[in-house]
């Protein structure tokens, strides 16, 4: 395993915040770290990323100790000296990474052509947008090239655009690295995240694959139209895989479990004769997975 974390907990004036959890980071994975608000998602990133001790439990890298010059972390709010230009930025922070000195004004120009910053190099960071700040900041946390990513909600406060140039960035870097990556978004997780941890009150509710997680959780609902009145043209074939069933006039709504291939419904009814209109199949989304898992 690439990290693994073994019953961490940190207790603050007496509040227990995170309660002894256990779980592995594989290496080239790009997982999620999801949960309600006051979860202990940032105290459980703050732990990885060296900025907290943990209370008890211990982190161990790659069966190392101390891996914190192995990592890279960007915040939920990166703060700048707005005085500065991201060269200027970006130098200083390759000084505090021990980024070596014939090494850096190529890493800080190749990093900043990789945020898509290039342009912007020698403007004051004062006058940026909050999608080009979280781009410098996701410059900094990967300038010295680390093995972990960790990121902190990178783009819950950034407008569609920005987002979206986040999440590509994202993609991009799970080629390069491992990321671990927490987020109130869903949507924009499910998009880049393979793997999956759900916190609850400093426990954890799930850790595994995207796959799994809905395989477990996921329902599968199909919308069936038909110009003749449907009856039982196939209750044998649907009752033992059928979780919900709703009939109205001509349309018929099922939510099957995965054991039920959609191609043999459909070909059972085009054999029976009906004149279908529709025939759409939906999966649950994460949100709606998430909702599942929180609410055990």
């Amino acid at each position: 395993m690439f990290v693994q974390v073994n019953q961490l907990q940190k207790v603050f004036k007496g509040h227990t915040a995170i309660k002894g959890i256990t779980f592995n980071i594989k290496e080239g994975s790009c997982t999620a770290l999801l949960g309600p608000n006051g979860a202990g998602k940032t105290t459980t990133l703050h732990m990885l990323s060296g900025l907290l001790s943990p209370t008890k439990g211990t982190i161990t890298y790659s069966e190392e100790r101390d891996y914190r010059s192995h990592i890279g972390f960007m915040p939920q709010h990166p703060t700048f000296f707005n005085w500065m230009t991201p060269i200027e930025f970006l130098q200083f922070a390759g000084k505090l990474s021990a980024v070596p000195k014939h090494l850096l004004k190529e890493q800080v120009n190749n990093t900043l052509s990789f945020v898509g910053l290039t342009e912007a190099k020698n403007r004051k960071i004062g006058g940026f947008s909050g999608g080009m700040k979280q781009r410098l900041g996701l410059a900094q946390a990967i300038l010295h090239q680390p093995e972990l990513l960790i990121l902190d909600e990178p783009v819950s406060a950034l407008d569609p655009t920005g987002r979206r140039e986040v999440l590509t960035l994202m993609e991009k870097l799970k080629e390069r690295m491992t990321i671990l990556f927490s987020t109130h978004v869903l949507h924009d997780a499910e998009q880049v995240c393979d793997e999956v941890l759900m916190l609850k009150d400093g426990e954890i509710k799930w850790d595994g694959s995207l796959t799994s997680l809905k395989r477990t959780f996921s329902h599968t609902a199909i919308h069936i139209e038909t110009v003749e009145p449907i009856k039982n043209a196939f209750d044998n074939l649907i009752k033992p895989h059928t979780i919900h069933f709703t009939t109205e006039n001509n349309a018929t709504i099922l939510e099957i479990t995965p054991s039920l291939h959609t191609n043999d419904l459909l070909t059972t009814l085009i054999s029976k004769g009906y004149t279908i209109q529709c025939f759409e199949v939906t999966e649950d989304s994460l949100e709606d997975v998430y909702m599942k898992v929180v609410e055990i």
